[in-house]
């Protein structure tokens, strides 16, 4: 398949069930705490209560004789598939680095995935302005939703972004500098992203781990576990970035210099169809101002 050919609807059906088993799974997670590694004594009981309250199918029998019914390890068993497709049907799109690589393919489809979230994000405020300003009844729920989404878009984006090499960075003294001298500078940086890695999860984990482990809740009338999910994906996202930054060093080892400039803003592929779409003339065949006044010089 064309690895240029990107927007098909497999590319966002992918994310999308991504999302959904995720957030599922992300829902039910004290069933699986609740049978693999169960807390003793009253914590037990605490988290068997919450799970209780926010089991969406309390009705289902737990499957093995556990917490988790067959819709949980359904959706458990979800993303690592759609995971696992979502990579092998993933394609660069047009303004996107060139660089691809089958190891690449993770962080690109979490960029997508994170895409989808944006979207997500936008319906919930969306139905919570249409629904305080039009129907004069506010949700509980849509701040902490929005504020809960935010946090997965800002980690996976920033993911996604180390793998683009769109972070911000500055190129005065990089791009004057010999290409031995700049791979030294990447090599800086990329050590400097490792030791910013290594002591936020040893210093991390501790705290992250027992907020996952009680499912602590956000204290609200929606009371969804942001506390207990976001510390722990930053856990899971922040290695992911320096183990991208390394992956970025060896693709780029190798990589003829590149100097910077301020079109590099642009995107040519963009400015290409927005000459063809308005013209040689600066105007497009479709300009209504340009037909009549052409039809009146006639």
């Amino acid at each position: 398949m064309d690895e240029n050919k990107t927007g098909s609807p497999i590319e966002w059906l992918m994310p999308l069930a991504f999302v959904m088993c995720c957030g599922w799974l992300t829902w039910h997670m004290p069933a699986f705490i609740l049978d693999w590694n169960p807390p003793e004594g009253s914590d037990f009981d605490k988290l068997a209560a919450q799970f209780q309250r926010m089991d969406v199918t309390p009705g289902m029998a737990g499957l093995f004789g556990g917490f988790a019914d067959l819709v949980d390890w359904a959706a458990l068993a979800g993303i690592v598939a759609t995971l696992a497709f979502g990579m092998m049907t993933v394609r660069r799109a047009p303004m996107e680095f060139e660089s691809w690589r089958v190891i690449d393919r993770a962080a690109v489809f979490l960029g997508r995935v994170a895409m989808m979230l944006i979207v997500l994000l936008c319906c919930v405020m969306l139905y919570e302005v249409f629904v305080r300003y039009v129907l004069n009844e506010g949700t509980y729920w849509a701040n902490e939703m929005s504020l809960w989404l935010a946090g997965y878009v800002f980690l996976l984006a920033g993911l996604y972004a180390m793998q683009q090499r769109s972070h911000i960075r500055i190129f005065l003294l990089y791009d004057i500098c010999p290409r031995p001298v700049q791979r030294l500078f990447d090599m800086i940086s990329t050590l400097l992203i490792l030791t910013f890695a290594f002591f936020l999860f040893y210093g991390a984990y501790g705290e992250a781990f027992a907020k996952f482990y009680r499912w602590e809740l956000f204290g609200t009338a929606f009371d969804p576990p942001i506390p207990a999910t976001l510390k722990m994906m930053v856990l899971l996202v922040i290695p992911l970035v320096a183990i991208q930054a390394v992956i970025n060093l060896i693709s780029d080892w190798n990589a003829e210099p590149v100097f910077h400039t301020a079109a590099d803003d642009f995107d040519e592929d963009e400015l290409q169809r927005l000459r063809a779409a308005v013209g040689q003339d600066g105007v497009g065949e479709l300009d209504v101002t340009r037909t009549a006044h052409q039809k009146g010089d006639n």
